[in-house]
This record gives C-alpha cells, sequence and structure tokens, in this order.
C-alpha cells in the first residue's frame, strides 16, 4: 500500500497494492497498521456504501460539523468518480481551495479526507458504487454542506449541469460559512 501526500495537509491518496491473476484480485483496502505508520491515526466506527446508477450525479460538498466531525476513508468499488474534497480547516495553508482525483474500479485509488473538508463526488459512469469508511457516527443535527459550484471555490467540474438532491441545490456558499473547524498544524 502506497499513501501519497496531496499538498493539503492531512489529505492523503492511498494506492494499494493489487495482486491479480486469472482468477481476479486482492488488495488490502485500509490497514491500521500501515496508516498509522504514515501519522494516520483513524478508528472507523461506520462503513457506507452508496449506488448512483446514472453518470452526471453529483452528491456533496457534505461535511459534519464538531462535535460530530468525521475523516472519510473513500473509493470507488464499481465505475467512476470525480471526487472533490475543499479544505474548510480555519488557518490552513489551503483553506478555501479543493483538490480533485478521478477514483473508479480499474485505478483503485483511495483518498483519506480528514475532519474539516467538504466532500462530493460525480459520477463519471453509469451504475457507480461508492464506498467508504468514517470515524464518527451520523448526526442530523451536525449534517451540512458548501454549495457544488460556489463560484468563489471555482471548482473545475467535468459536468455543468449534474443530477442533484433538493438539499443539494439549496447549500451555502463558502462565504457564507462561519466555519468551525480550527487548522492544527501539529496534527
Amino acid at each position: 500500500m502506497e499513501i501519497q501526500e496531496t499538498g493539503f495537509p492531512g489529505l492523503f491518496i492511498i494506492k494499494p497494492a493489487v495482486h491479480g491473476d486469472g482468477r481476479g484480485f486482492f488488495l488490502e483496502s485500509w490497514s491500521r497498521r500501515v496508516f498509522a505508520e504514515h501519522g494516520i491515526e483513524v478508528d472507523f466506527v461506520q462503513d457506507n456504501h452508496a449506488r448512483s446508477v446514472k453518470r452526471g450525479v453529483l452528491r456533496g460538498l457534505h461535511f459534519q460539523a464538531p462535535p460530530a466531525a468525521q475523516s472519510k476513508l473513500v473509493r470507488v468499488t464499481r465505475g467512476a468518480v470525480y471526487d472533490v474534497v475543499v479544505d474548510l480547516r480555519v488557518g490552513s495553508p489551503t483553506y478555501g481551495k479543493w483538490h480533485a482525483e478521478t477514483l473508479s474500479e480499474e485505478n483503485f485509488l483511495q483518498m483519506f479526507v480528514p475532519k474539516g473538508f467538504a466532500h462530493a463526488y460525480l459520477t463519471l459512469t453509469d451504475e457507480v458504487e461508492f464506498q467508504y469508511k468514517v470515524d464518527a457516527f451520523y448526526s442530523p443535527e451536525c449534517d451540512s454542506g458548501i454549495f457544488w459550484n460556489d463560484p468563489d471555490l471555482g471548482i473545475d467540474w467535468p459536468e455543468q449541469d449534474p443530477i442533484l438532491s433538493d438539499k443539494d441545490t439549496h447549500l451555502q456558499r463558502l462565504r457564507d460559512f462561519a466555519s468551525p473547524f480550527r487548522f492544527d498544524a501539529a496534527s
């Protein structure tokens, strides 16, 4: 398993070692020991699985505010997505900036998203299966988000007219958001 830095403190791309042969493949998608060796101390408490049936579905930019803030380990097991995160941690050198990766069943890439980031993904294919682990349980009262197409963020989405939920059409802009997240350079 290879863990790559992104230039955003605490945000990592994980490239598992894939062992394949004529029968298929095997990979280790998460290892507490390997993550700890790279300074990622996380205790996952819930595993989630989402399915999107059409290309162009956009989910996000979602996050949970403290005290239920979540770190996530995200991956795609079917299809492909354009996965985007935005740093919401006040004082971070990357505050208000975004990072994107294409995650797919072919490239096996995963992203570790620390607390304090908003997260979204856009399906690039029909029939996408998106799986993610979180280190805090879902809390409806802490659930929030930033509008996917906030002009202040300038995210370069490959789709300009995505399929959205009603909730995602009514999220706030970054400039209207009073971030409860603070950047700690020591973590």
